[in-house]
């Protein structure tokens, strides 16, 4: 059976990362195109990595690649028009998180896949990490009773690409680049996708980013789930020494920590430095934490080689598009309640060009 074809839709930081899964771990998988608004840096990018072709036409690139499968790695304010332009060519979709800007987006680009008849899969890699998705088998295995609570927190100095910063581009701030992740991860655990209740936040801006974005650089968000379990996510572009991303789960019978991270890497002390540690670490000089397989361990890899498994064996993707939406409402949910001040009740709506407006008190409101 032949290969089946991936266009690469960026050439930014995680397009980088889902080229390396690819190469090194997806071998049913070949890219054959990739995509970016700068002809420079698509050629640059395809070159680096050996790629056959280059485009700097989303229309040319869906139609001339040959390929099966789009993977959008774009700014979150071109997922829409990739995503809906990539149905209409009958392309299968891999959509990196945040699934739109929009609710209302998010509607269409689910709408336009099944109209397609092409599978939409959403890019959770929290969903595939074998750390977390150990302590999810620990859970389902009854390992600590009724879970009251799962806590989710990842944080690091800012984001790689200026896009992030600009709210027009990024539709957010933290929540929008990180949050997605813990809400995500939070319904994955419970199983059955459950229904959220009601969202608590609180943000904070001007930290270590001053002037340099309108979004929120530190936040907390408070889920309550049907049934009464807390979900607890902590986002930050303020934090400094490098990432941290890890998961508690609480319950009756036991509690599990886990770090994606910490756990993962080697003590290293160096008086003249060195070039790379971890993710955001800074400074190598000194003590620091050296990671290893960053992609692997955050779950990159088993997330695109379970979706190029669906493409070729007509599977349903563990994570979908509805998943993405279900996310997305709750960031609205959370931008409101920062906004406001008081807790906000699901199922939400409301009519903004960004959920960051719901916040910083732009648009019509909720419906």
């Amino acid at each position: 059976m032949s290969k089946t074809k991936v266009a690469l839709l960026g050439a930014g930081f995680i397009a980088d990362i889902h080229l390396e899964s690819y190469r090194r771990f997806v071998p049913d998988a070949e890219v054959v195109a990739v995509f970016a608004r700068n002809p420079q840096k698509a050629e640059a990018f395809a070159c680096k990595h050996h790629i056959p072709r280059w485009f700097s036409d989303l229309d040319r690139a869906l139609t001339e690649s040959g390929c099966d499968v789009v993977d959008i790695c774009l700014p979150n304010f071109l997922h829409h028009r990739a995503a809906l332009a990539a149905a209409k060519a009958g392309k299968h979709i891999i959509i990196e998180k945040p699934l739109s800007v929009t609710l209302e987006e998010a509607d269409e680009i689910i709408a336009a896949s099944k109209t397609a008849n092409r599978k939409l899969m959403y890019a959770e890699e929290l969903c595939f990490a074998p750390k977390y998705e150990r302590v999810r088998q620990l859970a389902t295995e009854g390992a600590f009773g009724k879970i009251y609570m799962l806590k989710q927190a990842e944080k690091h100095s800012g984001p790689h690409s200026d896009w992030f910063y600009d709210i027009a581009q990024s539709g957010g701030g933290v929540i929008m680049d990180m949050g997605c992740h813990g809400l995500a991860w939070f319904r994955w655990m419970l199983g059955g996708r459950p229904r959220a209740v009601s969202v608590l936040a609180h943000m904070q801006t001007g930290l270590i980013h001053k002037g340099r974005t309108r979004g929120e650089e530190n936040s907390v968000v408070i889920v309550e789930f049907e049934g009464g379990v807390i979900g607890v996510v902590e986002n930050s572009w303020a934090k400094l020494g490098g990432m941290d991303d890890r998961a508690e789960v609480h319950g009756t019978g036991g509690v599990c920590y886990a770090d994606l991270f910490q756990g993962n890497s080697a003590l290293t002390y160096s008086e003249p430095g060195y070039g790379y540690a971890m993710e955001k670490a800074g400074s190598t000089k000194g003590w620091t934490f050296t990671g290893f397989e960053e992609a692997f361990n955050q779950g990159y890899p088993q997330e695109l080689k379970h979706f190029i498994e669906c493409v070729r064996e007509d599977k349903e993707p563990v994570v979908t598009g509805e998943d993405g939406r279900a996310v997305l409402e709750l960031i609205y949910a959370a931008y409101c309640s920062a906004g406001t001040g008081q807790k906000v009740s699901l199922p939400f709506h409301a009519k903004v060009a960004k959920p960051v407006d719901l916040w910083l008190g732009v648009g019509e409101g909720r419906d």
